[in-house]
């Protein structure tokens, strides 16, 4: 496998600010098991920091990826703090030349590492203070984790152009472009349909944690609209929406919606690789990983109209108006009926992925930057 490693040193790089690996919840701890493998494979040593209600704290090692697992405090405001900075004291005492933190939440940390010499990468992710979940002291918080993620690592990233844009215009610092990665090969088996008593090419899906700006509740009220008989499956979950899942799982007793909760693995691209669409609804965040993910097998998506979902579309699916229920349910109605014309929509999506999300140009781009940064 051809890689730009040559003649420069191996690394040694910790990652720092997800749950850890095996992925099992969402877009940063794909992003670091992902990344993590690829880099060991081209002979650096990684270390993923996990937390211990997500990974096994016996697990060690992982498709050669060192795992070290601490606690966290387990509430909404406190578990990805409080677990980033317990990792990064533990972190200062081994011999990272890069720490890989994700989650502009966790800026203000990105100044433990310097204290043994460790150069610090920030993935920033979306306009976090944007989500409804969070109050005035929430979004005050994640305000200045903006201006923090600029001045304190070494250097911070952007997975969308957009999120490359609003930093650069709020904060006059236009951060390096590196975007998010996904497979382009559908799959053929189905067990994860056969267990949930769907058939292939017949159902709507929905993937994403299940948070209010997330927009389930759009999507479901849209499938409702459209008189679909075929079911709308709604994969996803989140630790801290109890109520508002409550309130998905009233509105999915009016019609034929499942919800399974959180399908990960084999089974999550065996549900993408065989819908008849996929409708994407997010209005907050940078580059979703379910979106691409689903443009890699060829889905055909149904995307909701906001600047980092058009940018990552461009023109390989559907777009509604933003959160246009009534536009949303036009287009599955239209999809339900036939949806064979758009076949070449699938095609480009591929392409698309292909061309601009590969995994293994996403793991060239970072360990570049890691070059980069040490020099």
């Amino acid at each position: 496998m051809p890689t730009r490693t040559g003649s420069r040193r191996l690394l040694d790089i910790a990652v720092l600010g997800t749950r850890g690996i095996p992925a099992n919840y969402g877009g940063f701890e794909t992003f670091a098991e992902e990344l993590s493998v690829r880099l060991v494979r081209r002979g650096h040593r990684v270390c993923v920091y996990g937390r211990r209600h997500f990974v096994n704290p016996r697990l060690a090692l992982y498709r050669g990826v060192e795992i070290r697992v601490f606690p966290c405090v387990r509430t909404k405001y406190l578990e990805t703090i409080s677990h980033t900075a317990l990792s990064a004291v533990r972190a200062l005492f081994d011999s990272h030349d890069i720490v890989l933190i994700c989650n502009s939440a966790n800026a203000c940390l990105c100044w433990l590492p310097a204290l043994a010499g460790q150069k610090v990468v920030l993935n920033l992710d979306g306009i976090e203070r944007m989500r409804r979940k969070w109050g005035p002291i929430g979004r005050s918080f994640y305000r200045l984790a903006e201006f923090l993620a600029i001045e304190v690592p070494s250097v911070a990233v952007s997975d969308a152009h957009t999120i490359q844009a609003y930093y650069e215009r709020e904060y006059g610092v236009k951060t390096p472009f590196i975007a998010y990665g996904a497979d382009t090969e559908p799959v053929k088996s189905r067990h994860a349909l056969e267990r949930l008593g769907i058939l292939p090419d017949r159902f709507i899906l929905y993937v994403s944690r299940l948070e209010p700006e997330n927009n389930a509740h759009q999507v479901m009220e849209a499938y409702l609209k459209a008189g679909v008989l075929d079911p709308l499956v709604v994969v996803g979950d989140a630790p801290y929406s109890r109520r508002y899942i409550g309130e998905l799982r009233e509105i999915a007793r009016q019609g034929n919606i499942l919800m399974p909760g959180a399908i990960y693995g084999d089974g999550y691209r065996e549900l993408l690789s065989h819908c008849r669409c996929y409708v994407h609804a997010t209005e907050v965040g940078g580059t979703h990983p379910a979106l691409i993910e689903a443009m890699g097998v060829g889905c055909l998506v149904v995307s909701n109209d906001t600047p980092e979902n058009r940018e990552v579309v461009a023109d390989t699916g559907l777009l509604y108006g933003f959160n246009n229920v009534d536009r949303l349910a036009a287009l599955l109605s239209k999809i339900w009926q036939d949806g064979s014309e758009y076949q070449h929509l699938r095609n480009r999506a591929r392409e698309r992925v292909r061309r601009h999300y590969d995994w293994e140009k996403v793991t060239d781009a970072y360990q570049d930057l890691f070059y980069e940064v040490l020099s």
